[in-house]
């Protein structure tokens, strides 16, 4: 109850409409003691202006409670001006001369305090177009749905801060893993027109290797780009991810064979317990990319841990999970804090076999299917990948 309460009265329009009440009382307060102190000086005025005889009367009549008697009107009449509206226009006017000040005073200050996080929203907001991301508006002693917005107003400027860190580190890295596959082509074709080396089997399958290096990171942009716009085509149906994880893994066989490395294949749930709604060759694509790399960085560890088990959670809803661990040396230090980031390690420090773009795809390909994705050390020291989705 006084939580509620609390929270009521930091609403921002709740607070407006006090400090208006209150303004609006105090007012009226200042209005009534300005009257009643004109009138005192009022009569202070008149009594003193009697004859001595006639205010030993008019004391004798108000110490006998006659204060309506017509004696006492008779006396008022006589010797009072006779102006009856004379008094109350001066005790309104004085009323009004220092209730004007004291009300345009009070309404600056409200004013002031419901637009003071407004005016540092405006300022930062400048200052981020003009390209200074670290701004914050302050929220000073605001309340309610303003410290609200403001945290809001702040989150969002960390997000946008956030992106444009990551589209110059992005470009910064595109740049760079472009120019070497390039360079090697350029140098190797013009080593070929000018004669220094032979046009063999060889040197076209080097060549080769380099085009399609160039081709499979333009792919991965270009699914990155249409999950970002929200315009991946996806086809999604009911299908079992244990036979998709084993078709999956028999189709990588060779691949594993070579790193040797055995995998530990668990498939505890019955048929019909792992069934969820995905698209076949995007989930294909996600088990295809985890499992290359964890051969290409988690070799020498030996191992592939491949587990698909349910959870269910207290809201009631089953979900699917899908575990694959290693034992390798696990996520190197600048990128275990995001290892969904593109291109999470620096130019020239990624293996030339990956884009760098693997995990990225990974996760944007799990979130557009409605699953989400989490990275921690796996049983055996190295990393683990869980996937969840929702039972179908």
């Amino acid at each position: 109850m006084a939580s509620g309460m609390t929270r009521l009265l930091n609403r921002i329009w709740v607070r407006f409409g006090l400090w208006i009440a209150a303004a609006s009382l105090g007012s009226i307060a200042l209005m009534a003691a300005s009257m009643l102190l004109f009138s005192e000086l009022q009569y202070r005025d008149f009594y003193n202006g009697l004859p001595l005889a006639v205010r030993e009367e008019l004391d004798e009549l108000r110490a006998s409670a006659q204060d309506n008697s017509p004696r006492v009107r008779q006396i008022y009449s006589q010797y009072g001006n006779d102006d009856l509206l004379f008094g109350e226009r001066w005790s309104l006017g004085i009323g009004l001369v220092l209730c004007l000040p004291f009300g345009l005073g009070v309404g600056f200050w409200v004013s002031r305090r419901i637009t003071r996080p407004l005016t540092s929203m405006v300022e930062v907001a400048q200052r981020v177009g003009d390209g200074d991301y670290s701004a914050r508006a302050v929220a000073g002693k605001t309340h309610g749905e303003m410290i609200e917005m403001i945290g809001a107003f702040n989150h969002m400027i960390d997000s946008v801060q956030t992106l444009e860190d990551e589209r110059r580190a992005t470009a910064a890295s595109i740049s760079h893993e472009l120019r070497t596959p390039l360079a090697v082509l350029q140098a190797r074709l013009r080593a070929l027109c000018d004669g220094v080396i032979a046009a063999d089997a060889h040197e076209f399958q080097t060549l080769l290797a380099q085009v399609e290096h160039l081709g499979r990171m333009v792919a991965d942009l270009h699914t990155l780009s249409m999950a970002d716009a929200g315009q991946l085509s996806l086809h999604l149906q009911r299908l079992d991810l244990n036979a998709l994880t084993g078709e999956t893994l028999q189709q990588l066989r060779p691949q594993l064979q070579e790193a040797a490395m055995s995998v530990d294949l668990r498939l505890p749930l019955e048929e019909g317990l792992a069934d969820i709604r995905a698209d076949r060759d995007r989930m294909r694509q996600i088990i295809s990319n985890l499992v290359g790399n964890a051969i290409r960085h988690a070799a020498q560890g030996g191992w592939l841990g491949v587990e698909i088990c349910a959870e269910e959670t207290q809201d009631g809803r089953t979900w699917v999970l899908l575990c694959i661990s290693d034992a390798g040396p696990g996520l190197p230090a600048e990128v275990r804090a995001q290892p969904f980031q593109r291109f999470a390690q620096a130019p020239g420090k990624r293996r030339r076999e990956g884009s760098g773009l693997g995990l990225s795809i990974v996760r944007a390909l799990t979130e557009a299917q409605g699953g989400t994705v989490q990275c921690d050390r796996s049983e055996r020291g190295g990393t683990r990948f869980t996937l969840r989705f929702a039972q179908a």
